[in-house]
């Protein structure tokens, strides 16, 4: 089949799986040309197909030499249509990481319901022994729970109404967008969603279950960013459920079995999440152009690198006042939000391209699904069919 992106809202309905090989390998390239601490052995990705999650698992395979289970949600090829990004991503992998003597292996399903923990703690059980890290990066729009109750998360403000830019990436239209309250349903369901109960609920699984070290750490994602975006993601409704997920950390952390668990404040990138949020997108075309102008500017990559080898396995972890690890530490240093903001000020439909890297921003979305990759001719037919080799 001759693959090329098919783009609806804010995600793109096809991947390509040459693509998503190569920016697989292209990662592993970039941690294998790093320096590297000492790091956890047997590590659980919980959200292990795309973004901080994927890059998580090759950091920990690639400068640990660690053992590395995934948990995805994902769809193969039915032959017609293309697998997910996620899919093809997971596919390579493991071919990789097989290749170059890793223990690498695949759960496809719901993290969040018991089926797939169970699953996942036989295999660590049995492959093992006791699991040394849990990443926790799960990014989904819905959660169903045990009595079938199902929870969908939203993109809103709490408490009152709140206006500011926007784009329209396809016709890069600058206007202003008005996001609407959540109500306390709403937001209770967010939390439900995208807060730290299923991460809580995986750890007292791996403890009952004799799967987790005494001594392990565990991380989970999260995002503050600046004012420009606060009503809509700090103060909104995911703000809310990222809140739950900071008590989270700390609950986990005071239980007394010597499992720490931390919370990673990562800086704006292009993720399926992230480009569903309004205002966001602009934001972070801005915030491309200064960061890179700046020489500071990192992808999922270059940020998990750091976190790994830098911030929690180089010595003592370092962290914030409230306990954080904090990787939006550059995109956070005054002059990069002076500037971001005297640009956002500025900034419409007119002068666009002088005040955004809205090119950026696209290559980056479209590199989610395995375009834009070096080296790729996606003018030729490719075999859609590939495998995970873990999965049957």
């Amino acid at each position: 089949m001759n693959v090329k992106p098919k783009v609806r809202g804010f995600i793109c309905t096809t991947a390509h799986p040459d693509g998503c090989r190569e920016l697989v390998k292209s990662q592993i390239e970039y941690v294998k040309s790093k320096k590297h601490s000492n790091g956890p052995k047997k590590v659980l990705v919980i959200g292990a197909s795309m973004g901080y999650g994927l890059a998580s698992r090759i950091v920990s395979a690639y400068s640990f030499g660690a053992a590395t289970l995934g948990i995805i949600f994902d769809k193969p090829s039915n032959g017609v249509r293309t697998a997910s990004s996620g899919w093809y991503n997971t596919a390579a992998f493991e071919e990789f990481a097989h290749k170059d003597g890793l223990y690498a292996k695949t759960v496809n399903g719901d993290a969040y319901s018991k089926e797939i923990k169970d699953k996942t703690i036989e295999i660590i059980k049995r492959d093992m022994g006791k699991v040394d890290m849990v990443v926790y990066s799960l990014a989904a729009p819905r959660r169903t729970v045990a009595d079938g109750t199902v929870y969908t998360s939203v993109l809103k403000t709490v408490g009152s109404p709140y206006t500011n830019k926007t784009i329209d990436m396809k016709t890069k239209t600058v206007r202003d967008i008005t996001v609407e309250p959540a109500s306390v349903e709403e937001v209770n369901a967010t939390i439900k969603v995208m807060g730290g109960e299923d991460w809580q609920d995986w750890i007292d699984a791996l403890k009952a279950a004799d799967a987790i070290e005494d001594n392990a750490v565990t991380v989970a994602y999260s995002y503050i960013g600046p004012d420009i975006t606060h009503a809509i993601y700090a103060d909104g409704s995911i703000g809310k459920a990222k809140d739950h997920l900071f008590e989270t950390a700390k609950r986990i952390t005071e239980a007394d079995d010597g499992i720490k668990a931390y919370i990673s404040v990562n800086k704006a990138l292009v993720t399926q999440s992230s480009a569903a949020i309004p205002i966001v997108p602009l934001y972070i075309s801005v915030l491309y152009k200064v960061m890179k102008e700046n020489g500071v500017h990192e992808g999922c990559i270059e940020q998990m690198y750091r976190l790994f080898n830098e911030k929690m396995f180089n010595g003592e972890t370092v962290t914030d006042a409230e306990c954080r690890i904090r990787l939006d530490d550059f995109e956070m240093q005054d002059n990069i939000q002076s500037e971001v903001k005297e640009l956002w000020s500025k900034i419409c439909t007119e002068n666009i391209d002088l005040c955004a890297d809205i090119d950026g921003y696209n290559e980056d979305f479209y590199k989610l699904f395995g375009f834009c990759a070096d080296g790729v001719d996606y003018d030729a037919d490719t075999d859609i069919e590939r495998k995970i080799p873990s999965i049957e």
